[in-house]
């Protein structure tokens, strides 16, 4: 019986998925411990250990867990509080200011109150080290060891925890940074080490030391953190696979974690992307809309075959330069709080009450109303049914929140201020999807919507009203899809070369050479992570450029055209996605294409857990019928006895009519006036706009099937 587990840390709940290969997934969710995460986690693994039938002990239960999979959010929560450690940065002379005038540019032309960036590390811990070397790589200067020295010494004097080492032109050549970080390595052992071209040996400059700066600032709290974690794991009896969600939609050791930490920064949704298209392949589909609603933030993202990646993040206005998915965050959940804005106009988020003290219906001296508070008095949440009924809400303490804050200054009623709310906080995530569809050239019409997170089916069908999104698939495990997505994911480490040539004068051997290198990087890390040759894949891609222009395009590259030298197809490649991204492409003006740079990802296959597909059930969901509730219908702005349903007891084939509710454990899923819900045999809720049931053709039992 393989046993896997994964944990998906967020600001409010931290949830967990449990996989088995004789049982369907357990989800579980408990409070997150700011204070120590890790805290949490052994708290949720003793609620799992109690669970099992029979029930053990969490000393009994731990070293039965084959894997445990664990996205963390220290580090994003590190640097959007500025909480990191205190670095010191050398560089090449001259350019130490780098990382405070950025780009050189003002970045918002038309905010008159835009204030500049706060760096990372402060100027007087900046030292500028003589050495250069060219464009090529070839040195012109030497590097000064002396001015190192110095340097070193003026930062243990300081007390500095963490050294970034990022030099002019070191993508071409690592032989000055090697030389630096030994001496750093050798006069502060203790220092947490992060050197450029180990981390992001590419071209631009300011881009690769943001990012060097970045992995210092958040490596010692990450170590900090690990060293927490894999402390309990030990004392509670875990001795199998730990592995961390990265940002790029894999997973790799803690080992590696720690080396470079900037590859979990804004980690924590990763896993959702990946599940998404899990669930909808079901229905012919290879592309979906996944949203996460947690307490304190609303994450949305896309994917067409596969997740969509970018190697130009930002975090805190920091730009971070590796791989990464796709995912735009605001400030939308559970715990947004309303608030009224000097024109009194009514506001949600993005400041948030967080698990404590929580909304007010939490009743731990939380007194501001937020979006949970709305949701109680609008009846979309059973106040005896929160989290299962592990946790009683007060509907008076909503009430009292609400009425206080926005009802009685904007002149309205308890119900109609909860109204305002709810929509307010639907249309600011909304707002959210559209930055990652219809902003990056997609329509959102064309994809289905996945609501992940304890509150996200709670809010989707105004989300997709508002959007004219026909179809949501709402999986079972919805509240906690991150977690189950990452059960889901890859090994997968990334590489990247700097390598200008334009493509009709490509140097193909050196090209050649230069993947195999980056080949045989990948493959030395997934023979230490014991991946069979048979379970490792590699994937190729080019950031090109048109003549002229300043942001490349990444796109993949079969291996077959980089061996058969085929840049007619690379071209055309190249010219097929920058059309779809900007919606042009200059093809026929036979614009010369560029080279920038190669990248190579290293992929080993992991085990996934298995899924059983459940037995045709009918239409009829009589059975799941709990009773009724009066809700608020946001069509008719008035509010209705509302059919109240089992979410447990609905199976394949079950078959609603909204406006109802489904509720289970962990989430609540309103189906509005406008739409209509069967469950599909993944045991997926599946949404679809009324007079559309051709969207859920999935969810219906099949002629042939019926007849035999």
């Amino acid at each position: 019986m393989a046993l896997k587990i994964g944990i998906d840390v967020g600001g409010t709940f931290t949830d967990f998925v449990v996989t088995r290969d004789d049982a369907e997934p357990a989800i579980f969710k408990t409070l997150s411990t700011p204070s120590d995460p890790s805290i949490a986690v052994v708290n949720g693994l003793t609620d799992i250990a109690a669970s099992m039938n029979p029930p053990l002990s969490l000393e009994a239960f731990a070293p039965t867990i084959d894997t445990i999979v664990h996205g963390t959010t220290v580090t994003t929560n590190a640097t959007l509080t500025g909480t990191g450690a205190k670095c010191g940065l050398l560089t090449t002379e001259g350019v130490r200011d780098a990382l405070e005038m950025r780009r050189g540019i003002r970045e918002e032309q038309y905010n008159n109150r835009y204030t500049n960036v706060k760096p990372l590390v402060p100027r007087y811990l900046r030292a500028g080290i003589s050495g250069r070397l060219d464009r090529n790589g070839a040195e012109t200067a030497p590097l000064d060891l002396a001015q190192i020295r110095e340097a070193i010494a003026l930062f243990k004097q300081e007390g500095v925890q963490a050294v970034s080492i990022c030099f002019m032109n070191s993508f071409a050549n690592p032989a000055h940074e090697q030389a630096a970080a030994e001496l750093v390595r050798k006069e502060m052992p203790g220092a947490y080490l992060s050197v450029s071209t180990d981390l992001l040996p590419s071209i631009r400059f300011y881009e690769r030391v943001s990012t060097t700066a970045l992995n210092s600032y958040v490596g010692p709290k990450l170590n900090h953190y690990l060293d927490q974690l894999v402390g309990r794991l030990k004392g509670i009896g875990f001795k199998n696979l730990l592995l961390i969600m990265q940002s790029n939609g894999g997973v790799i050791t803690p080992q590696l974690a720690r080396e470079k930490a900037a590859l979990t920064l804004l980690s924590g949704p990763a896993g959702g992307p990946g599940a998404g298209l899990f669930y909808v392949r079901l229905h012919g589909q290879n592309k979906c809309i996944t949203t996460d609603m947690g307490g304190t933030s609303f994450e949305a993202s896309v994917a067409v075959d596969a997740p969509m990646i970018k190697n130009d993040g930002e975090i805190a206005r920091h730009k971070i330069a590796l791989p990464m998915l796709d995912i735009h965050t605001i400030g939308a959940g559970g715990g947004s709080i309303g608030w009224l804005d000097e024109g009194g106009m009514l506001r949600m988020g993005p400041q948030s009450a967080g698990a404590d003290p929580g909304p007010a219906c939490y009743s731990r001296a939380g007194k501001l109303p937020a979006t949970t508070d709305a949701n109680v008095v609008l009846g979309y949440l059973d106040p005896g049914f929160f989290a299962g009924g592990k946790m009683k809400l007060d509907a008076a303490a909503a009430r009292a929140a609400i009425e206080e804050h926005i009802a009685k200054p904007m002149g309205l009623s308890v119900e109609e201020a909860a109204a305002g709310m709810y929509r307010v906080a639907c249309n600011n995530m909304a707002q959210g999807v559209r930055e990652v569809t219809i902003k990056r050239g997609f329509d959102p019409r064309e994809f289905p919507f996945i609501p992940a997170g304890g509150a996200g089916p709670i809010h989707s069908c105004l989300i997709c009203s508002e959007l004219e999104i026909p179809l949501q698939i709402v999986p079972r495990e919805s509240s906690v899809l991150c977690a189950f997505g990452m059960l889901m994911s890859e090994l997968k480490h990334d590489f990247v070369r700097t390598f200008v040539a334009r493509l009709e004068a490509i140097d193909w051997p050196r090209l050649t050479a230069m993947i195999d290198e980056m080949s045989a990087d990948g493959t030395r890390q997934l023979v230490e992570e014991r991946i069979a040759e048979e379970r490792r894949r590699y994937e190729v891609r080019f950031d090109c450029r048109y003549i002229k222009q300043y942001h490349e395009v990444s796109f993949s590259v079969p291996r077959e055209l980089i061996d058969s030298r085929d840049t007619v197809a690379i071209a055309r490649a190249f010219n097929a996605e920058h059309n779809r991204l900007y919606g042009y492409s200059l093809e026929a003006e036979q614009t010369p294409i560029e080279i920038i740079n190669v990248r190579v990802q290293a992929i080993g296959i992991t085990d996934k857990p298995t899924y059983r597909q459940e037995a045709w059930a009918g239409a009829d969901a009589s059975g799941a019928l709990k009773g009724k509730r009066s809700m608020y219908i946001p069509e008719t702005k008035a509010f209705r006895d509302t059919p109240v349903y089992d979410g447990h007891k609905m199976h394949y084939g079950n078959r609603i009519t909204g406006p109802a509710m489904i509720e289970q454990e962990t989430t609540a899923i309103f189906v509005s006036d406008s739409y209509d819900c069967a469950v599909d045999a993944l045991g997926s809720f599946v949404i679809w706009q009324k007079g559309r049931e051709d969207l859920a053709a999935a969810c219906f039992k099949q002629p042939e099937e019926a007849l035999a």
